[in-house]
């Protein structure tokens, strides 16, 4: 058993893709760090407003925004830690992130299914939903589930913990777990807690992270704070996901697209180091390139993966495991 999760923490031999040079990203933080202290971000939720003006930050509550000093972006991204494990239920199932290492998952939150027996396209549910956890708990090459698709049988207020207690029956492995708001999220922790024997041991073996969207360009909505921030106070690792459309919510070029998107990560990652330092963080991405002919955003565009190869770069240099999607 040992050996085993030894081999599966090693992970993949890295897979290295560029498009940008060094200088690039050099040109690339320089451009990110003006953004954030002369423009800023806009933050929805009084509590995050609370705790940006405590780690030092420029706050007008009036129009919640947010300017971040480049010292601050610094020290958040000198606390994050470079590499974590992303914890199963099951130990044998750990995977370490980070560093040279290259794992894969699937994607998340599909609203509807093609059923398996009829052909027809109908809303996901909960049965969905511990069903592909169980066909990713099987597959070797996937090493952590994405709760898949949304349990759309269950109340709307509680479907994301349907949809976890289904993803806890069908896998053993690290589960991202969907959450809307602070309600949600602690409920989840006290799910996860109840699984492994308690938060303090929980958090020192978080089986469970959580992941939330800014809304571009440049802005924080309360779902996202108030999730990044029970995550941080409960030692449970938090993704940020932006999902710019270049040609629409960021500017169409590749260097622009790249901006808006680092601004939204890094103001994340400002958010949940400030709350607790150290905490686990992945850069995120799902963002691609908007067609400006038909109006679709495909993520199946040679733009949109060279945006995620843009975003895995930067995570590179700021030591950070990142997450992208598309490619």
């Amino acid at each position: 058993m040992d050996d085993v999760r030894d081999q599966r923490l090693a992970g993949v031999p890295q897979v290295r893709l560029g498009v940008l040079s060094e200088r690039d990203l050099d040109d690339l933080h320089e451009a990110t760090l003006r953004v954030l202290e002369q423009t800023g971000v806009w933050v929805e939720d009084a509590e995050a407003l609370d705790v940006y003006a405590d780690a030092g930050c420029a706050v007008d509550r009036d129009a919640r925004s947010v300017r971040i000093p480049p010292g601050v972006v610094d020290a958040a991204i000198a606390s994050a830690p470079a590499e974590w494990v992303q914890c199963g239920r099951d130990p044998a199932r750990d995977v370490l992130l980070g560093g040279d290492r290259v794992t894969f998952t699937n994607f998340c939150e599909g609203l509807f299914m093609i059923d398996a027996r009829s052909g027809a396209r109908r809303p996901a549910t909960t049965q969905d939903v511990e069903d592909t956890a169980r066909l990713s708990d099987r597959l070797g090459m996937i090493d952590s589930y994405m709760v898949a698709v949304t349990a759309s049988d269950a109340p709307t207020a509680t479907a994301s913990l349907h949809g976890l207690r289904a993803a806890f029956r069908g896998t053993s492995k690290h589960i991202v777990a969907g959450a809307a708001n602070a309600f949600e999220s602690e409920a989840s922790i006290d799910m996860a807690a109840a699984i492994v024997g308690g938060r303090d041991r929980l958090r020192e073996r978080p089986i469970i992270e959580f992941g939330g969207c800014p809304v571009s360009p440049l802005r924080l909505p309360r779902e996202l704070t108030e999730v990044a921030i029970t995550a941080a106070r409960n030692g449970i690792p938090f993704g940020a996901c932006s999902m710019v459309m270049a040609g629409a919510s960021a500017p169409v070029t590749l260097a622009g697209a790249l901006v808006t998107h680092n601004v939204e990560v890094l103001a994340t990652l400002v958010l949940v180091q400030s709350v607790e330092r150290g905490s686990p963080f992945r850069a995120s991405s799902s963002s691609t390139g908007m067609d400006l002919r038909v109006g679709t955003c495909p993520v199946g565009s040679p733009e949109c993966a060279m945006l995620n190869v843009g975003v895995a770069q930067l995570a590179r240099r700021y030591n950070l495991p990142s997450l992208v999607a598309g490619l």
